[in-house]
């Protein structure tokens, strides 16, 4: 039964009362909590709490840790519609000539053939047109000026007339400064939210995991639909996720064949680097091939990792992909009673939150 559970969305709900949800990061970094988990047959809820800067004590040299060096574009666009009223775009992928998939607020209100204003403080106006509804997503396919026509030109946009897309639970939002809410090695401009494990990670922290002979590695995914877009089917044996672009370089499977070959072990860190490793390894029929283009995995329960022996995660939303990415590892039971053990202990959950480490020796 306990199995059959697993491909119900309803087997990962979970209550989280409003003060359980981080409103603001923690300073420095690595001063966030850090669960660990443990391996214990009879004890679901077995782990040490510490902090994110003690987990260094838990890597050993030769191991790598792959990070996701996307970075959080300025996607969240007002506009003013032809009829005068106030809407909102977020800007999530390009398609060809300057047209972007974008989720539309209120999406009623933008109609195929509409035009809108992209307005700014001190920025000349630009026309937009919505071109389609997209099925998919129930976003809109909208036409920007041709130039922008990916990710890299899209951003001297977005910097002009953007604001960070901080998620909806985080009340207090700061527009002006998203630095917080980047990785330090944010590099690949694309997302449309963070890769938030990696936001525990400080400079002072890598250069120690450095000094101390553990690897590092970088892959690229772009996070949206696919991370973030809540699940909403109650029967899960035929999900199906937002495909998100992904890039797995030669020195990312160089460096985990490396890796491999000293002993050493492959962690994630973030359900994204997860996505973007596993993704790879899938369209390489069962190896670890350099990968370049976009991914649709899906990873829950009775998955076999081919790559990943271990994760840093955040604490994530209920009924969400990244809960059943997780399960896939340690298993639902004991993901959900570890997650009532970090209630009852006042961790802080969602993007600001507190982290927990799977070791490979926790993982089924």
């Amino acid at each position: 039964m306990s199995a059959s559970k697993d491909f119900l969305l309803s087997s990962y709900d979970f209550n989280l009362a409003p003060e359980c949800i981080a409103q603001v990061p923690m300073e420095p970094r690595h001063s966030a909590r850090l669960l660990i988990v443990e391996q214990k047959q009879d004890d679901l809820t077995a782990a040490r709490h510490v902090n994110v800067w003690d987990w260094q004590k838990e890597l050993r040299k030769d191991d790598l840790i792959i990070v996701n060096d996307t970075r959080v574009l300025k996607a969240r666009l007002r506009v003013r519609r032809s009829g005068g009223g106030l809407a909102e775009l977020l800007v999530l992928e390009p398609q060809q000539g300057g047209k972007w998939l974008c989720l539309a607020r209120p999406a009623k209100r933008m109609k195929p053939g509409d035009y809108l204003w992209l307005e700014a403080l001190e920025q000349e106006a630009i026309r937009l047109q919505v071109l389609a509804k997209d099925i998919d997503s129930g976003g809109r396919l909208v036409q920007f000026p041709c130039c922008y026509c990916d990710r890299e030109a899209m951003e001297e946009l977005l910097e002009r007339y953007g604001e960070v897309p901080l998620p909806p639970y985080i009340e207090n939002k700061d527009t002006t400064d998203g630095d917080r809410y980047q990785t330090r090695y944010a590099t690949r401009p694309g997302a449309v939210a963070a890769p938030t494990a990696g936001l525990h990670l400080s400079d002072e922290l890598l250069n120690a995991l450095d000094k101390k002979g553990v690897n590092q590695a970088r892959v690229t995914l772009h996070v949206g639909l696919g991370t973030f877009r809540p699940l909403d089917e109650e029967d899960l044996t035929d999900l199906h996720l937002h495909k998100e672009w992904v890039e797995v370089n030669n020195e990312v499977v160089d460096a985990v064949a490396k890796c491999r070959a000293c002993g050493g072990r492959v962690i994630a860190v973030g359900t994204t680097s997860v996505r973007a490793l596993e993704g790879a390894f899938f369209a390489g029929g069962g190896t670890l091939k350099p990968l370049k283009g976009n991914v649709d995995l899906v990873i829950k329960p009775g998955y076999r990792f081919g790559v990943v022996d271990g994760l840093l995660t955040n604490f994530h939303l209920p009924k969400s992909s990244l809960l059943l990415l997780v399960s896939a590892l340690i298993g639902r039971e004991k993901l959900l009673a570890l997650y009532a053990e970090a209630i009852e202990r006042q961790y802080r959950f969602f993007s600001y939150g507190d982290a927990m480490w799977i070791p490979p020796e926790a993982v089924i």
